[in-house]
């Protein structure tokens, strides 16, 4: 499997939030790209260059991020790391790319995409998602862009753990196989609540 998508980048020498400023005003995005031996190189990219390929890869798929230094390019196979917006303008405002080795495994937070509509919940049930995503261990180019949960056939009481996904060949969840993602609960949350039940939620391992 090759990488088919590239981004390419512009090194930049000035740092801090006054050089900044002035690169979001001219729609360049500041990033910081963190190699896979530990160093970090600062770049920046175009804000439309950048919304395309996060749009395609999301923070799962690879792609080449292929740096311009003084007219040498380099390019380095990387993931959208962490990813900062606008708290209205919804633009981004700063990212990181994290390098990686396509022989050695990654583990990433990935989406959760719950669709059908239950059966308990035609029956007056209560469908409780505790996960909007889902830590996945995997080599790069085996990482999966989201994992689909049909939750068609869930009566009330059902609950649909780590174990019962069907994962992608040479893929692994990094969470205890018990944690629970979706329920169809008897009650509404507010019943819940007031009678103080605990919803069967866990926090994402490490």
């Amino acid at each position: 499997m090759s990488i088919d998508k590239t981004l390419s980048v512009q090194k930049r020498e000035h740092h801090g939030k006054g050089p900044s400023g002035r690169l979001r005003a001219q729609h360049l995005i500041p990033c910081v790209f963190y190699t896979a031996k530990g160093d970090n190189i600062p770049v920046h990219a175009l804000e439309l260059s950048l919304e395309k390929i996060y749009g395609e890869m999301g923070r799962t798929k690879v792609f080449n991020l292929e740096i311009d230094d003084n007219g040498q390019k380099t390019a380095h196979p990387v993931l959208f790391w962490n990813v900062q917006r606008h708290p209205y303008k919804k633009c981004f405002t700063h990212i990181d790319f994290y390098g990686v080795d396509l022989n050695k495994a990654v583990k990433v937070d990935v989406p959760l995409e719950f669709v059908g509509s239950s059966r308990g919940v035609k029956l007056g049930g209560i469908l409780e998602t505790y996960r909007k995503s889902i830590r996945l261990a995997s080599k790069p180019m085996d990482m999966p862009q989201k994992i689909t949960i049909d939750v068609s056939d869930m009566n009330i009481n059902d609950t649909i753990t780590v174990a019962d996904l069907q994962l992608p060949a040479n893929v692994s969840a990094v969470c205890d196989r018990n944690y629970a993602l979706v329920s169809v609960l008897t009650k509404s949350k507010e019943d819940i609540e007031e009678s103080g039940a605990d919803a069967q939620i866990a926090p994402v391992a490490g």
